[in-house]
């Protein structure tokens, strides 16, 4: 029983270092940084702590320093509620990342008022959306496993006032299943049909502890 108890502990501790280990080619991000995010209606600052969410931290920093969410559109705004971003304007670069998910983390933090974390439709398929919670969420979406990743420390007022006219009729969320054509038409197609959303102008990492 003893020799059992004990090779459990030992799977239960590879378990946790594998979960740790950023994704093939892929750089671990430091354990905590912050992200500003300049939008059309001013700077939002996400504080990222990777032992929350490490798979998460490790995806959303890569994204960031590859430039992929500058001139993203938040296409999905419910005002009180939250604020979505994450399908590049590219339908090229869009469709490389729609393709590369990454595991499921475990949720370890709740879904508060000012919660970053990534959307997703099912099980092990995040890739790049992200929302803001505009309000306290974690009622609902706590149990689903919404898996926050940082925090918003400077700059929820500006995400409170991202325009939020068009709602769910701009993209929805991933579950809705009616994103595909911000995937097929990018930022030409957003920019027609939805001329007034708000837009990253360019998201860069600012302070970073271990780099």
């Amino acid at each position: 029983m003893t020799r059992m108890a004990s090779l459990s502990g030992v799977v239960r501790l590879l378990a946790v270092s594998l979960l740790a280990m950023p994704l093939s080619g892929a750089a671990a991000a430091p354990p905590v940084f912050r992200v500003r995010l300049d939008t059309t209606k001013g700077p939002i600052v996400v504080e990222v702590h990777r032992d929350w969410a490490p798979h998460g931290a490790d995806r959303f920093y890569e994204l960031v320093t590859s430039g992929y969410y500058d001139d993203n559109r938040f296409f999905r705004v419910v005002a009180g509620r939250w604020a979505q971003f994450g399908i590049n304007g590219s339908p090229e670069v869009a469709k490389k990342w729609r393709e590369r998910p990454i595991p499921d983390d475990p949720r370890r933090e709740s879904n508060v008022r000012g919660s970053v974390a990534f959307a997703f439709a099912v099980p092990n398929g995040r890739t790049a959306q992200v929302y803001i919670a505009l309000t306290d969420l974690s009622a609902t979406q706590d149990q689903q496993g919404f898996a926050p990743f940082g925090r918003v420390v400077s700059g929820m007022e500006v995400a409170d006032a991202l325009n939020s006219e068009y709602g769910e009729n701009s993209g929805s969320g991933i579950r809705a299943g009616k994103q595909q054509p911000l995937f097929d038409g990018g930022n030409t197609y957003m920019d027609r049909e939805f001329p007034r959303l708000d837009r990253i102008i360019k998201a860069a990492v600012v302070r970073a502890a271990g780099v």
